[in-house]
């Protein structure tokens, strides 16, 4: 066997090299659909509640409303415009001199609307002060919100490391992996040394800080790692079937998301099971989009087990990292469970 992989992430510290220091990142992203939707809603709902003063009836309060949204909704949309395309020139700066950046930018906006109020004949004279203020308040609290949106990716992937490590080496699944080689090691020596290279390569990957994201391929290639150990532990009892698309391969994942869908099949499906049972995972690009699917089959007499927390926790980091773009179904009908992830391109 090569190198003794199985303990290749235990590395003598005096070897390892220097940490490098940590690189600035974008603490608030607008180039979201999600974050357009919402912009767009809060700008409208605050541009509502400003109407209500002095209007004296319904009709006072909707002319208010046109006049105020003339301004107000084509000074959000410029400044989520610029806030997404300097997106890699503020990714540079620091943490608050982004937001500074964001702040003023609405004003940049702010000031933007009044001169469409203005050029249109609406206002006269323009408030050009009152605008840039009201667009710098506005963008200041879009841009806490998103930062607040953003802080809440680290400790969800933290977490899912951790709970990844933890099922990693839960004793159950490293005991029958082990001993699924040692029973291996005189009659197929080259069949046990994969099975322990698999297994280096899940701890690996587990202790792994990979970033925000991978790509599908990288989900996929690490499942097919995790199955290959359970193969051989369950034999014929388990059933695999991999249906996949190429071109489906670079949709963008968060870390450690597929795999906790595939290890809850096998225990949820197989385990159970004196016959065994069947795990598809498949894949397809559909324009802009992609679709996820990993179903197995459950013992008759048997709904779908366990709390849940894995499927929870997939869903909540699906969506700290798409939003309203990713989508999470889960279903169980006739005695199959399936669950469909689908993610834009």
């Amino acid at each position: 066997m090569q190198d003794s992989q199985i303990l290749s992430i235990f590395q003598d510290p005096a070897s390892e090299p220097p940490t490098p220091a940590p690189a600035r990142v974008l603490v608030f992203d607008a180039c979201h659909v999600g974050v357009v939707l919402r912009t767009v809603l809060f700008v409208e709902l605050v541009v509502g509640v400003g109407a209500m003063y002095g209007a004296a009836t319904v009709l006072d309060w909707l002319t208010r409303l046109a006049l105020l949204t003339g301004g107000a909704l084509p000074a959000a949309l410029v400044w989520l415009i610029l806030a997404c395309m300097l997106k890699t020139v503020l990714a540079r700066l620091g943490a608050v001199t982004q937001q500074v950046a964001g702040v003023a930018l609405g004003a940049v906006a702010g000031l933007y609307g009044c001169g469409v109020l203005w050029m249109a004949g609406l206002v006269d004279p323009a408030p050009w002060l009152a605008c840039a203020f009201s667009g710098a308040l506005l963008a200041a609290a879009l841009v806490a919100a998103l930062v607040l949106r953003a802080k809440g990716r680290t400790p969800a992937a933290t977490a899912a490391r951790l709970t990844e490590l933890q099922s990693r080496i839960r004793p159950h699944f490293l005991f029958n992996t082990l001993n699924s080689a040692i029973a291996l090691v005189r009659a197929e020596p080259a069949k046990a040394e994969a099975l322990l290279e698999d297994l280096s390569d899940l701890f690996r990957h587990a202790l792994m800080d990979r970033g925000e994201f991978v790509t599908l391929a990288d989900e996929i290639s690490l499942a097919h790692r995790y199955l290959d150990i359970e193969q051989v532990r369950f034999g014929d009892r388990l059933q695999i079937k991999w249906d996949l698309d190429p071109a489906a391969s670079a949709a963008r994942l968060p870390p450690l998301l597929l795999q906790p869908l595939v290890e809850n099949a096998v225990r949820h499906g197989v385990e159970p099971s004196a016959s065994g049972a069947q795990v598809r995972i498949s894949t397809q690009r559909r324009g802009s989009r992609v679709v996820i699917k990993v179903i197995n089959t459950v013992p008759a007499g048997q709904g779908p087990r366990g709390s849940g927390l894995a499927l929870d926790n997939v869903r909540d980091r699906l969506s700290l990292l798409h939003d309203v773009q990713g989508q999470f179904q889960t279903s169980f009908k006739g005695g199959v469970f399936q669950v469909r992830i689908e993610v834009p391109t």
